[in-house]
C-alpha cells in the first residue's frame, strides 16, 4: 500500500494519532474563521486537504473522474454542514468520513445499475434477493466494515483506521458479516429453486457477484 495513502488515512484519525498536532490546531483556527464567513479560510482548508482526500477516494473508486467528482461533492457538503462540526474530532477525520460516505454512495449507485437488468429479468412473484438487499440486512457496523473492505477494497488495517477500531474488531465484524451474508443468500437460493431455469440463471448471477465476499478467507 502506498505510503501516501497511509498518511492520508492516518491523518484522519483521532488527534492522539495525528503525525503533527500543529496541523489540527491550524485546521481548528481555519474552521473557526470559515464559520464566521471567511471564504479564504475555507479555501485554505480545501488546499490543505484536497490532495489527501483524493488519495483516499481514488483508492476506493479506482477512477480518476469519479474521484474528482466525489472530492468536489465532499467539500461542498463540508461547507454546507460546517456549522455542525463541533471539533470533537480532527477536521480531517470529519472530512474524510464525509468523503468515504460519498464514495460509498457512488459505488452503491454503480453496483445497483449493474444489477438492474438482472432484476428486470425476474418474474413478479420471484422473491429475488440481490446482494445489495443482503448487505442491507447487516447491522450498521458489519455493513460498514464489509463495504469498506470488500466494496471499497481497503485492507483490514485501512478499514480499522477509517472506522476508528482495532484490527481485531474489524476482523470480527467482517467474519460475522460474511457469515450472515452466506446465510441470507442461502435462503434466497433455496427460495428460488422452485422457479426452474430462470431462477437458476438469477441464482448463478447473484452467486458470481457474491463470491468475492462470501469466500472463506482470512480478513487480513
Amino acid at each position: 500500500m502506498p505510503v501516501e495513502l497511509m498518511d492520508a488515512i492516518g491523518e484522519a484519525n483521532a488527534a492522539s494519532s495525528s503525525p503533527d498536532p500543529l496541523v489540527g490546531q491550524e485546521d481548528a483556527a481555519l474552521v473557526a474563521g470559515a464559520k464566521t464567513g471567511d471564504a479564504r479560510a475555507f479555501e485554505l482548508l480545501v488546499q490543505r486537504h484536497k490532495g489527501k482526500i483524493f488519495l483516499v477516494v481514488q483508492r476506493m473508486t479506482r477512477n480518476r473522474e469519479d474521484s474528482e467528482d466525489v472530492v468536489q461533492q465532499s467539500f461542498q457538503k463540508a461547507f454546507v454542514h460546517l456549522k455542525d462540526f463541533q471539533g470533537e474530532s480532527l477536521f480531517s477525520t470529519w472530512l474524510t468520513r464525509i468523503a468515504i460516505n460519498e464514495a460509498l454512495m457512488l459505488l452503491r449507485r454503480k453496483r445497483g445499475s449493474r444489477e438492474g437488468p438482472i432484476a428486470e429479468s425476474t418474474t413478479e412473484d420471484e422473491t429475488a434477493l440481490p446482494l445489495d438487499a443482503a448487505v442491507n440486512e447487516l447491522t450498521p457496523g458489519m455493513r460498514e466494515a464489509i463495504e469498506l473492505r470488500e466494496l471499497g477494497e481497503l485492507s483490514t488495517g485501512e478499514t480499522a483506521q477509517v472506522m476508528g477500531l482495532s484490527v481485531g474488531a474489524v476482523k470480527a465484524r467482517i467474519f460475522h458479516g460474511r457469515r450472515k451474508l452466506r446465510k441470507t443468500l442461502k435462503r434466497y437460493v433455496e427460495s428460488t429453486r422452485k422457479y426452474g431455469n430462470q431462477a437458476l440463471r438469477t441464482q448463478r448471477s447473484v452467486r458470481d457477484r457474491s463470491q468475492a465476499i462470501l469466500e472463506l478467507r482470512p480478513a487480513c
